[in-house]
């Protein structure tokens, strides 16, 4: 049996797109793009430090100084964050 030429293919309506985004989750805002940034730059420091023995930050801003400390802090905050922001997506 041959197919018919030219079937007619039903048109296809507009759905809603089904992403993360309908669920409750956001997308990220600058605070969590920020806090990303921070986590990698711990995430690789560290990494440099156990693989290599090297401390970038302590490279860039000296052992332990003021600003070096800061960068420590707030590796730690957006840690922190994350996990926070983490916890309330999880619960919506």
């Amino acid at each position: 049996m041959a197919a018919t030429v030219g079937s007619h293919i039903p048109e296809r309506r507009h759905m809603p797109e089904r992403r993360a985004t309908s669920r409750g989750a956001s997308r990220l805002n600058a605070v969590d793009w920020i806090a990303m940034v921070l986590l990698f730059v711990g995430g690789i420091n560290w990494g440099l430090v156990g693989l290599f023995g090297i401390d970038l930050v302590a490279m860039l801003f000296g052992e332990m100084s003021a600003l070096s400390r800061v960068v420590y802090a707030l590796v730690g905050a957006s840690a922190l964050y994350t996990i926070y922001s983490g916890n309330k997506l999880f619960r919506s």
